[in-house]
């Protein structure tokens, strides 16, 4: 099984284009902030960068209702691509997240410990651009 679920703010503007059979793919990045406590009791924090990549409408509509700093929960595949360099002819690879589903998520909630709730979920498949049932998280 290949699924990942992911909570984090945008840490920039969703980018789209278009294939040359217009199909839209958007590309943008998430911070993942990690909190904890260590064994002398401070504070520890680290960032994790996420690199994203959406589909069709999941891509128009991420671009649409979200922006550099807003918070977005995602669920997705891992995927792992592989090309060689031109310039070195070295093989290199990048590991990213192929969004299926992505849940708008409260924001107001951002200064508490627990996670934001998840307001509407939104699949992949969603032809219409939107989902309207009630996620409980």
């Amino acid at each position: 099984m290949n699924k990942v679920i992911l909570l984090g703010k945008l840490t920039r503007d969703p980018e789209v284009r278009h294939t040359p059979n217009n199909s839209a793919v958007g590309q943008f990045s998430v911070a993942i902030n990690r909190k904890w406590r260590d064994k002398s009791g401070q504070m520890q924090e680290e960032v994790t960068f996420v690199d994203c990549e959406a589909w069709g409408k999941t891509a128009e509509n991420i671009a649409k209702f979200f922006s550099k700093g807003k918070t977005i929960i995602i669920e997705g595949r891992l995927k792992l691509d592989q090309w060689e360099d031109k310039q070195s002819g070295s093989k290199r690879s990048k590991l990213k997240v192929v969004v299926e589903l992505f849940y708008f998520a409260d924001d107001r909630r951002e200064d508490s410990v627990s996670e934001p709730k998840a307001r509407t979920a939104v699949r992949s498949d969603d032809t219409n651009g939107g989902g309207d049932d009630e996620i409980p998280f």
